[in-house]
């Protein structure tokens, strides 16, 4: 297969790993609001989102640092995706223009 090809897919791949773990902590996050069990679903679900991405992470880099840059690409691309979709960006507090 093409170099580029393979590359291509293995960000593909990274942004669905990062689809999951981001779209899982974002799940697990509104779970946990309402549990009574928060740690619980907290822990257990820290423990999926990292054995999957680990494991895929693992399955498309092979021996090759180059298919993991790229599935890294598209994990980072992947939470910048989901943190704009959820509406969950970072909050810089307010700009104060006077003192007190």
């Amino acid at each position: 297969m093409n170099d580029a090809l393979i590359l291509l897919l293995a960000a593909a791949a990274g942004a669905a790993l990062g689809a999951f773990f981001f779209g899982g902590l974002w799940w697990t996050v509104q779970k946990i609001t309402s549990s009574s069990r928060a740690p619980l679903w907290f822990f257990a679900s820290f423990i999926l989102r990292m054995g999957v991405t680990i494991g895929g992470f693992y399955l498309v880099g092979g021996d090759q640092w180059q298919r993991i840059i790229a599935c890294l690409v598209g994990f980072l691309l992947a939470r910048a995706l989901v943190t704009r979709l959820t509406g969950k960006g970072p909050r810089l507090a307010p700009e104060v223009t006077h003192a007190p």
